[in-house]
């Protein structure tokens, strides 16, 4: 289901995953909703993530809202995402 409803939102673009969306498409695609996006910058602040981080934070979180079909990115898809995140820095 999810690669399915990735390569119909991004069909035309080149490329048929969230992972390969260059910073300009996550600012069109990847907008959370105001309580993912409060989850979002108090992950930045308190974790001091790069810009970087914040844009693949933002990809793994339309991620898992497509997983879920949920065309809007709600706050549980941004803290799950951050969750994974979080784990990543741990086992480096």
């Amino acid at each position: 289901m999810a690669p399915g409803i990735q390569a119909k939102r991004l069909s035309g673009l080149g490329f048929l995953a969230n992972a390969r969306m260059a910073n300009r498409h996550v600012k069109k695609f990847c907008r959370p909703d105001d309580a993912g996006q409060k989850i979002l910058e108090t992950a930045v602040d308190r974790l001091g993530l790069s810009a970087r981080a914040y844009h693949r934070i933002l990809k793994i979180a339309r991620t898992i809202a497509d997983l879920a079909a949920s065309p809007e990115i709600q706050a549980p898809h941004v803290a799950e995402a951050v969750q994974y995140r979080t784990l990543e820095r741990k086992t480096r």
